[in-house]
Formats: C-alpha cells, structure tokens, sequence
C-alpha cells in the first residue's frame, strides 16, 4: 500500500509539471494577443515555476524512493536511464530558463519553453514505457 501511494504522489507530481507545461504553452499566446500586460503573463509565469519545482522536487523524491524500494536495478535498463538523462536536462534547462527569462527575446523563450515541453512529453513517454 505504501508502495503504491510513493507511486500515486510520483505521477501526480509529474502530471502538475507535464499539465502546468501544457496549459502555459497555450495560454501564454492567446494572452500576448490578447494585450494581457507583460507584467500580469509574468507574474503567472513565476507562479507556475514555482509550483512546476514542487511538483518536480516531488516526483524526483518519489521516483528515488521507488528505486530504493522496488530494487530497480538501473543498470542496463535502458529506459530508465533514458528517463533520468531526460529529467536532468529538463531539470537543466528549466533553471537555465528561469534565470536567463528576463535577458533574452521572446522568441528564445519560446525556443526553451518548446524543448521543456518536449523533454517532458519524452520523459511521460519513458515513465509509461517502464510499466
């Protein structure tokens, strides 16, 4: 039973990323042109990136616990190692992102956002590949 709500609280966590990503992605546009102050999108921006690192921190302490107590072998398991090496370049980038978010156009922003998207439909891709 524990097993299973380490696991429960791991893909709601992923799923708040992944689902917060998504919903950003499509809003932000239809804000800008909508004329929605720069101020009010960052402010929403900054909220959401708040609660994405929760939600990340999360499922990262979750998906360590799952290691521990399933045993999982990561060694030759291919998936899995795709899976991490996706999460710390996501982990990466995200942070690259935030601090650089102010200093750069809209459109490299856009440029990170897109490949944060990727990197994390590729890493639910992984997950659901592991079971």
């Amino acid at each position: 039973m524990l097993d299973d709500l380490i696991r429960w609280f791991h893909v709601l966590a992923a799923a708040v990323w992944i689902g917060g990503m998504i919903t950003v992605a499509a809003l932000v546009p239809v804000l800008r042109k909508a004329g929605v102050e720069r101020s009010v999108i960052q402010a929403a921006a900054r909220r959401f990136g708040a609660a994405a690192w929760i939600a990340l921190t999360v499922s990262a302490v979750t998906g360590v616990i799952q290691l521990s107590r399933l045993g999982v072998e990561v060694r030759g398991n291919t998936v899995l190692m795709i899976k991490l090496a996706l999460v710390g370049l996501s982990v990466g980038l995200t942070f690259v992102h935030q601090e650089l978010a102010r200093a750069v156009s809209p459109s490299v922003r856009g440029i990170m956002e897109g490949l944060l998207l990727l990197l994390g439909l590729g890493i639910l891709y992984a997950a659901v590949s592991l079971y």
